[in-house]
């Protein structure tokens, strides 16, 4: 299989189903939003953590190519003449958006309350997650304005939202194990 295809030379490229798109197409704009969040999960996966958070973050990227194909797809498009789904896959549903709930909630359990923001850094894998984070609102985002003007199923928006706070989490609870400082934002006041 060639990796060049040569069909995008003039700035068109094809959604699943075959639609030719211009390559700033919000779409486009949205779907690659969330692969570069999942090679930026792949950074953080790729860091000295624990067993556990790697899982979940394989986890998490196998949801973001599902999360990708949904944005891929063209929803004129999206139901075959058969009737059956374009996407033969299984869909983002309530179980994975609750499964990053559980995951926070037994982060959270170990880490001290916050009061108040907190800078990101402190460690590289600690920073790595807030550029995670950041991207994914990013795509969060995008997502929300394609889907103002394209619908599409509401868990993929859905988990999106909660995969940030997975993130912000994460990088909380990766200080913690690092040891590293979180520094709190703390306003100076105007005199």
């Amino acid at each position: 299989m060639k990796i060049y295809t040569k069909t995008g030379d003039k700035g068109t490229t094809a959604l699943f189903g075959g639609t030719r798109v211009p390559k700033h197409h919000i779409r486009i704009d949205s779907y690659g939003t969330v692969d570069e969040l999942n090679s930026h999960i792949g950074l953080i996966r790729d860091q000295e953590i624990d067993p556990r958070s790697k899982e979940i973050l394989v986890h998490i990227q196998d949801k973001l190519f599902t999360v990708g194909a949904v944005l891929a797809t063209d929803p004129e498009k999206a139901t075959l003449k058969n009737g059956k789904d374009r996407l033969n896959i299984p869909k983002i549903d309530e179980e994975d958006i609750e499964l990053l709930e559980k995951e926070m909630d037994i982060m959270n359990d170990h880490l001290p309350q916050m009061t108040h923001f907190v800078l990101p850094g402190g460690h590289t894998t600690v920073s790595y997650c807030h550029i995670a984070r950041c991207v994914c609102r990013r795509a969060e985002r995008l997502a929300s304005a394609l889907y103002e003007l394209e619908p599409f199923d509401e868990h993929t928006l859905k988990y999106l939202n909660r995969l940030s706070d997975y993130l912000f989490v994460l990088a909380r609870k990766l200080s913690s194990d690092l040891q590293a400082e979180e520094v709190k934002w703390i306003p100076k006041k105007l005199e």
